[in-house]
């Protein structure tokens, strides 16, 4: 197997980085790209004694890198940074071509975001501190500690991005990582491990480790010396990796599916709502935030949906790398079954596709809106993480709510009305992590973000980040018993 691949003219390393150093597997598994299906090459395939030797590496990096000052952690941080400002078309290019989400989007936005994820939690590190307080003269003094070893395993359909909104604050936490990444979309990951070795990290300190969580992560959840573990991805599979990590009571941060609302009230502006409607495919609506559940007040109902095909209809399909396209194709051909067998079984029990409802050549499915589900329906209560949408109409306030919270999910909800006090009413009632009014996806890292219910455990951002990758320490200091003679 050649050391190196070269993905749209980007030569990427295939190995993994382990304490410092590239590391071969015996077996490799093939990577695809989405967009056409080509072969991008073959990426070293760990296993447990990849799984441990990371974990050691990471152990061993651990005291030094916690011992390192405030300052100086932020000031590598930020080198990152720079690094990824840097390389900011290659990471690009390399990301779209892996796992198929628009060009334009990575090269304005999402690579941008991850520089400023390193940017973010390496100042936030330096103004973290709660106020002392006193208890009886006695000085209480809260302190955030470095844990230890960091097991991050991240998905497909961000895959830098949402590696390194985990990454950047483990690391400016003082913890060391394993950072897994999704086999589907491995490329990127490789890249942040020469950025980040370039940028002064330590050896160790970050450690990538490739192939297949059947394969690598019940060593890497189940390992005695990892201190926490933070997962995206589904709720399935968090449930085996919070079996996993039981036996050592390893904190968990897990964010999980979603099947979101996007409630539309009849005194909303309706070009808005609609303009909100059909963003919610973006990315081929592999997004878990996605609103993909459209609750719409009966009496603008035909209208929104007119307005909603007319928009929906116009939508450019295709190749990711071109400007003109607005969504691109599936990560992979077992997600493409996977969203067309929800689709035709919504479609055999009675829904109407209104937009879309099929495949079209590759790995691409058209933009589709249900019509006529029914509320316990399965198109209605699971995740499909594609390109669809379904509708259902609702008489008043008390009926958006109960339809809106209706499934076992609460990871985001939106609400498009153009009443203040109805949009206070309404979020107030709303179980979700995140609730947009009039917007959406407008994210701040100082804010919270995880979902209630299935959608997750726990919140990670700003300070709530450090309270998860950190061990909190509140000092209690007595006012006398002092030694004179030290002053």
């Amino acid at each position: 197997m050649p050391d190196n691949i070269t993905v749209a003219g980007v030569a990427v390393d295939t190995r993994h980085w382990i304490g410092g150093l590239r590391v071969a597997s015996a077996g490799t598994f093939t990577d695809h790209s989405p967009i056409d299906g080509s072969e991008l090459g073959e990426i070293a395939r760990g296993g447990p004694a990849e799984a441990e030797a990371a974990v050691a590496a990471a152990r061993d990096a651990f005291p030094a890198w916690a011992a390192t000052s405030h300052s100086d952690r932020a000031r590598i941080l930020h080198a990152i940074a720079d690094g990824v400002e840097k390389r900011i078309e290659e990471l690009a290019i390399v990301e779209t071509t892996d796992n198929g989400a628009l060009l334009r989007s990575h090269r304005r936005g999402v690579m941008p975001r991850v520089a400023h994820n390193f940017r973010f939690f390496a100042d936030w590190l330096l103004k973290l501190e709660h106020e002392d307080f006193e208890t009886r003269e006695h000085t209480n003094h809260v302190s955030w500690d470095p844990a230890g070893p960091c097991v991050l395993i991240t998905p497909w359909n961000a895959p830098l991005m949402l590696a390194t909104w985990k990454v950047a604050p483990a690391l400016a936490a003082g913890n060391t990582v394993v950072l897994k990444p999704a086999e589907w979309s491995p490329l990127t990951a490789s890249l942040l491990a020469d950025i980040a070795a370039e940028a002064g990290l330590p050896a160790g300190v970050l450690n990538v480790v490739q192939g297949y969580g059947s394969e690598i992560g019940d060593t890497l959840t189940s390992h005695p010396d990892v201190r926490r573990i933070s997962f995206t991805g589904s709720v399935p599979t968090a449930r085996r990796i919070a079996a996993s990590a039981a036996g050592n009571l390893t904190p968990l941060s897990l964010e999980l599916g979603g099947k979101s609302p996007l409630l539309v009230f009849a005194d909303a502006d309706l070009d808005l709502a609609v303009d909100l409607a059909v963003e919610q495919y973006d990315n081929a609506g592999q997004v878990c935030l996605a609103g993909t559940r459209l609750l719409v007040e009966e009496p603008v109902a035909e209208e929104f949906t007119r307005r909603f095909v007319e928009r929906a209809s116009a939508l450019t399909q295709g190749d990711p790398r071109d400007e003109a396209t607005d969504i691109g194709p599936t990560i992979h051909p077992r997600q493409l079954e996977k969203i067309d067998g929800f689709v035709q079984r919504a479609v055999a029990a009675g829904a109407r596709a209104v937009v879309g409802g099929h495949r079209k050549d590759g790995q691409y499915y058209a933009p589709t809106l249900l019509t006529d589900v029914a509320q316990d329906s399965e198109i209605v209560q699971e995740e499909v993480f594609g390109p669809v949408l379904t509708l259902q109409t609702f008489a008043g306030e008390d009926e958006a709510v109960r339809l809106a919270n209706g499934t076992r999910f609460g990871l985001a909800a939106t609400v498009a009305t153009g009443d203040r006090d109805r949009a206070e009413r309404v979020t107030a009632r709303l179980v979700a992590g995140t609730v947009w009014v009039n917007c959406f996806f407008v994210r701040d890292l100082q804010a919270p973000f995880g979902g209630s219910r299935q959608s997750g455990v726990g919140r990670e951002g700003g300070t709530w980040s450090f309270d998860f990758y950190c061990d909190l320490k509140n000092t209690v200091t007595a006012p006398k018993g002092w030694n004179q003679s030290h002053g």
